[in-house]
């Protein structure tokens, strides 16, 4: 099934995904993730065949099966011939992005979601939204993928109660490792997916991709995206080879974004919204407020503690607010 283990696909802190091909007569390709046998006591295995049984979504990478025998825990599921997104936003920074296919990204990632929190039988918080887990089909259509962290909980539950903190560095909503951000729920999932929708725009830009990379800029990256808007700064943003059917693409992408990487929980927008927001007219979105969050963020990853608490209006990102002028702003 597996040629030996000869071909990895990936390694991850749960094991390591391998390549093979179904023993029957269909000789499809499919993934089969060999999970690390020092992994506990098997609640990632757990986590992730519950979540992926009840789970079935275009944008849900679909399970085949598994094994389980003592110690050693395997998950099959289907093969993505186009792998990970971080992989396919990083192969070549030379190389133009096509708008339209990240556009529909974003948009396949939001509506796999939607789904996860509100049409599976039980209410589905991933807590790893991040490129990494989001793997690309042959016509580059994204399936959201390891449910190791995953916690299923009941439709009507808002709080989710965590005894750890859960989720990749950089992808984590402020509540998730603070209580003093508010409760933990499927908002959690709504600003990582935030932060991957920006780093899609973000991996436009040759200039800041490289500084990223090469750690020579510290600078919070929404930080950059506000100060082009404040600007008026959007071709430097969107990049000089745009049409304007792109652009429009783009600017949808940049402000939902925003709006989900607020700071409180009550001001993200459900998938529900985010689904319809990106789908819908640019015109009827504006620039949310800006996080004040950054502190924070950089005490907790540097495991120092900070008297300094962020503080965010309470106005929702999907009212009519301006990030300095008290006038009604839109991406112009």
């Amino acid at each position: 099934m597996t040629n030996s283990f000869a071909h990895v696909l990936g390694k991850g802190g749960f094991g390591t995904v391998y390549k093979g091909k179904l023993s029957d007569a269909s000789g499809q390709d499919i993934a089969i993730k060999i999970l690390n046998e020092s992994n506990g006591n098997g609640e990632d295995f757990m986590n992730e065949l519950a979540s992926m049984s009840i789970a079935s979504h275009v944008n849900i990478v679909s399970l085949f099966g598994f094994c389980y025998e003592g110690s050693k825990r395997a998950i099959i599921y289907e093969f993505m011939p186009n792998g990970s997104l971080d992989k396919f936003i990083s192969e070549d920074l030379s190389t133009t992005m096509d708008w339209k296919v990240l556009y529909d990204i974003a948009v396949g990632v939001a509506r796999g979601l939607e789904y996860l929190h509100n049409s599976c039988a039980s209410k589905i918080v991933h807590f790893d939204i991040k490129p990494q887990n989001i793997l690309l089909d042959e016509d580059f259509c994204p399936k959201i993928s390891d449910f190791g962290l995953a916690k299923l909980c009941k439709k009507n539950n808002s709080i989710i109660s965590m005894l750890y903190t859960r989720g990749t560095a950089g992808y984590i909503a402020p509540e998730v490792f603070s209580k003093s951000y508010g409760g933990v729920s499927h908002k959690s999932d709504v600003y990582s997916y935030g932060m991957v929708v920006l780093e899609l725009i973000g991996a436009t830009s040759r200039e800041r991709a490289e500084a990223s990379r090469s750690n020579v800029s510290t600078m919070y990256f929404p930080d950059w995206i506000y100060e082009d808007l404040e600007r008026k700064e959007t071709m430097r943003l969107l990049g000089d080879q745009i049409i304007e059917e792109e652009e429009e693409m783009v600017k949808r992408m940049t402000l939902v974004g925003l709006c989900c990487i607020q700071t409180n929980p009550f001001d993200r927008p459900p998938m529900r919204k985010v689904v319809e927001m990106l789908e819908g007219s640019v015109e009827a979105l504006v620039v949310p407020p800006k996080p004040l969050l950054t502190p924070a963020v950089m005490a907790w990853e540097s495991g120092e503690e900070s008297q300094e608490t962020s503080s965010l209006s309470t106005q929702s990102c999907l009212e009519r607010k301006t990030l300095s002028t008290g006038q009604d702003t839109q991406l112009v």
